[in-house]
This record gives C-alpha cells, sequence and structure tokens, in this order.
C-alpha cells in the first residue's frame, strides 16, 4: 500500500501545481478581494447586466481558490493519516487512507478539467467551418468525412448542431462547410481543433486503387453571446448576395437569398444559406463575423494570431495537427500532443474526447512534445 499512496500523492501534487499555476492564486486572492468591496457598493444593482457579471465572476473564484485550498487540506491529512496508520501497523486505517488519497486524485483531475474549459468564450456555442485542400475529389470527400465527425462528436455529447453554409465538391463531398454547434462548453471542447488535418487511405475514386494523402482545415471560433461587444463598421464591409446551393428541386433557391460578407481590414469572409429569407441569412452572417473578429482578438492576446493564420491558409505538407492513416495500418496521431489512437473508425465517428483532452491539458501544462508525423 505504501507504494499506492506515494503515487497517488505524487499525482495530487502535481494536480495542485498545475491548478495553482492556471489559477495564479495570489492575483486571484487579489481580485476577489477587489470583487467583494465592489460586492458592498449599495449601487451595483443599478446596472443589472454588470452586477450579474461581477458575482458570476466573484462566485468563479471563491469556488476555485476554496477548491484549491480544500485539495490541499485534505492532501495533507490524507498523508499524515497512512504515515501514523503505517507506524502503527493499522492496515483498516491505512486502507481508509488510501481510499481519501484515491477520491482525491479524482477530485484534482476533475478541477483540472474544469481549469480546462475556464476561457472567455469557452462556455459558449461554437462555430466550425472545414475546407478542402490540397488533393482535388479526395480533398473534397475528406472535408464531408471531418463535417461528419464533428457532427457525430456533438450528437454524443448530446449537443445541437445546425448547418450554416455549405458548398458541393465537384464531384463528392464538400469545397467547404460550417456548422455551429449549441452546447455548454461547445467552444471550449473544439477550440483545439483548429488546424490542417491529414488522412491517408486507398483512394475509393482511384480505379488502380493507389494510396492518397489528402488535406483538409478546421477553423473553430465561439459564437458572440450578448455580454461580449464587437463593433463592426459596414463600411469596412463588402456585402455580397447570390443564389443558394441545394440538391435541386424545390431545395434550391429561385432568388438570391444567400449572404456573402468580407471584411476588408483582415480579409476574414463568412457566408449563410441555411434559410430561405435573405434577412436572416444576412443577420446570422452578421453574427458570424462579429465571432471570427472576436476569435482574431482572443487569438491576439495569446499571441499566436501569426501560427493559425499560416495552418489555415496553407492546407498542405507542414501544417497538419492530426494525421488519420487508414492504411496500410490504422492510426489516428496528433503532432502537437503525441496522442495516438488504433481505431480510426471510432475517432471518425467521433470519438474525439481524448485528444481534445490532451491538448486543453497541454496548454494548462505549457509543455511542447517533439512529436514526429506517421508515413
Amino acid at each position: 500500500m505504501r507504494a499506492e499512496a506515494e503515487q497517488l500523492v505524487e499525482s495530487i501534487k502535481q494536480s495542485v501545481g498545475l491548478l495553482r499555476r492556471h489559477l495564479d492564486v495570489d492575483a486571484a486572492t487579489r481580485r476577489l478581494a477587489e470583487l467583494n468591496a465592489k460586492s458592498e457598493d449599495p449601487n451595483l444593482w443599478t446596472d443589472p447586466e454588470f452586477a450579474e457579471k461581477l458575482m458570476r465572476e466573484r462566485t468563479m473564484l471563491e469556488d476555485r481558490l476554496g477548491s484549491l485550498a480544500k485539495i490541499e487540506r485534505d492532501l495533507d491529512d490524507a498523508a499524515t493519516l497512512v504515515d501514523l496508520a503505517e507506524t502503527e501497523g493499522d492496515h483498516a486505517v491505512e486502507a481508509e487512507g488510501i481510499a481519501a488519497l484515491r477520491a482525491l486524485k479524482a477530485e484534482g483531475e476533475r478541477r483540472q478539467l474544469e481549469a480546462l474549459l475556464s476561457g472567455e468564450a469557452d462556455a459558449n456555442d461554437s462555430y466550425v467551418e472545414v475546407h478542402s485542400g490540397a488533393g482535388g475529389t479526395e480533398s473534397c470527400d475528406w472535408a464531408r468525412m471531418l463535417l461528419r465527425m464533428y457532427a457525430r462528436w456533438a450528437e454524443r455529447r448530446k449537443f445541437k448542431v445546425e448547418l450554416i453554409e455549405e458548398t458541393a465538391g465537384d464531384e463528392a463531398g464538400i469545397k467547404s462547410a460550417t456548422i455551429v454547434v449549441k452546447g455548454h462548453n461547445a467552444h471550449g471542447w473544439l477550440k483545439t481543433e483548429s488546424g490542417v488535418h491529414r488522412l491517408v487511405r486507398i483512394s475509393p475514386f482511384d480505379s488502380n486503387a493507389r494510396r492518397h494523402t489528402s488535406f483538409a482545415s478546421v477553423w473553430i471560433y465561439p459564437v458572440v453571446d450578448d455580454r461580449i461587444q464587437i463593433e463592426v463598421n459596414e463600411s469596412d464591409c463588402r456585402i455580397d448576395t447570390y443564389r443558394a446551393s441545394g440538391a435541386g428541386g424545390q431545395h434550391v433557391n429561385k432568388t438570391e437569398s444567400a449572404v456573402r460578407i468580407t471584411h476588408l481590414p483582415t480579409g476574414i469572409v463568412v457566408a449563410c444559406q441555411s434559410e430561405r429569407s435573405q434577412h436572416k441569412n444576412r443577420a446570422t452572417a452578421w453574427n458570424m463575423l462579429r465571432a471570427r473578429l472576436y476569435e482574431l482578438e482572443l487569438e491576439k492576446r495569446e499571441e499566436k494570431a501569426n501560427a493559425d493564420a499560416a495552418s489555415k491558409t496553407d492546407i498542405g505538407w507542414g501544417h497538419q495537427i492530426r494525421s488519420y492513416v487508414l492504411q496500410p495500418y490504422q492510426m489516428v496521431k496528433d503532432l502537437r500532443t503525441g496522442h495516438v489512437s488504433s481505431s480510426p473508425a471510432d475517432v471518425l465517428d467521433g470519438d474525439l474526447d481524448p485528444f481534445m483532452e490532451a491538448s486543453l491539458a497541454q496548454r494548462l501544462s505549457g509543455r511542447t512534445v517533439a512529436v514526429e508525423d506517421v508515413e
């Protein structure tokens, strides 16, 4: 039991260390004191929106600081209990201490996961854009597979998925598509999926059954809610209308109801054709543009804008974040964290949580690893 106790204590200490660094305990304590002082202002609730935001932040900090302090206290108590029990040869009490350490380890892991999803927009719904890259029909088919993968992941989590825009490929698949995933922490989970995804397989479109490599890019950005104000000047935008594409018959619009907005200063382009009404499509497109501009601002704060832009604009070799190999062997490998799955079928059916958790944990720890791509 002694070896297990030592392992548990070390694991819990690592969790505590990560949580302390992520929370920045000194800064959080000072901020909580400021919020407590402001909450005592008798005029606070004259601005209900500001007051709610303040109280929400206060509650969050109290919970995180309190839970961290409790884990540290309980760790000290449980470790002391195990040491005393071992010294006295009391196996029943030692087992009790070990059980307490196991529960603390689980609590630490749960709190780590909460910390991973504590970004400013993590609780929001999320847009998912997929674009085909190098590889023609192969890449269009791969883009369609990726779109389905994220839709299946969302369904597993009981999230709602809505198609915003889709441009069909010339022969198969899609050139591009945008969906919105609606659910608590949708963006927090999806945010690490932005980048180029690489597929290696025997092409179903090649009569000689040769192995092909295809690329598609995924772009994730949060749905901006009423709490986040983003100002956009219409003079900075070009608005185009066009006929929505469809499967034919009654699904093809006879009027130019689809809307595309180009933000000239940044080059950001958004489009919506999900509604028959141009007015509704225009409103959705404006919301998408505000979300994209907000995400751009978040990236600037994190000093990652250049790297993310490069991974998005060049959809090909050297920029992939994950490789999916279906032949001659079965493997999915994340090139940022090194996380591997030997079941591509499950991953493509939405089993993405292990990859997302590994990427989020890497952000929390700040550690990077050198990972070689698969052939």
